[in-house]
């Protein structure tokens, strides 16, 4: 993967990177995009205790796998990528992320700009002659608080290469 001079660490401006899978816990719901707030909100309350009840360590921030496009309703997983599989209880399971070669871009700011910064990771995949896969997952670098400033936020988007 040669074609771009942006490889290497990623940042501000979109980078090709190769990436190893990931064990992870996660939930994986269909969701209304009304109620996905909700659904992470509840969702990563609930994961780091199941997790930890099993021994299992959480080796990585909180993250949302979006499974084929938006609409309406979203596929999404959120979890954490793990130690060692988990075994699955209630909704929590075990999944993974997928390794192969990626097109990533640090978001900064609000997860109101995320679109927009998703839209630009699209668009500069296309530029490079390269077709983007059917999933993507945010990694949220920087945690929420209710007090914190939104342009402190960091959110990585990777999107997987097909091909």
């Amino acid at each position: 993967m040669t074609r771009s001079a942006s490889q290497g660490r990623p940042g501000a401006e979109p980078a090709l990177l190769t990436v190893q899978p990931a064990i992870t816990a996660t939930i994986r719901r269909v969701v209304s995009t009304i109620d996905l707030a909700q659904f992470f909100d509840v969702s990563f309350r609930t994961l780091p205790a199941t997790i930890s009840a099993q021994g299992v360590d959480i080796v990585g921030p909180a993250f949302c796998l979006h499974h084929g496009a938006a609409a309406d309703t979203v596929d999404v997983e959120v979890g954490f990528a793990a130690g060692r599989a988990i075994r699955r209880v209630g909704d929590a399971t075990a999944g993974s992320l997928p390794g192969g070669h990626v097109a990533r871009l640090i978001h900064r700011g609000g997860f109101d700009g995320l679109a927009a910064s998703w839209a630009r990771l699209r668009s500069w995949v296309q530029e490079q002659g390269l077709v983007a896969g059917t999933t993507r997952w945010e990694v949220y670098l920087t945690q929420p608080a209710p007090d914190m400033d939104p342009r402190d936020l960091r959110t990585e988007l990777t999107l997987p290469l097909a091909g």
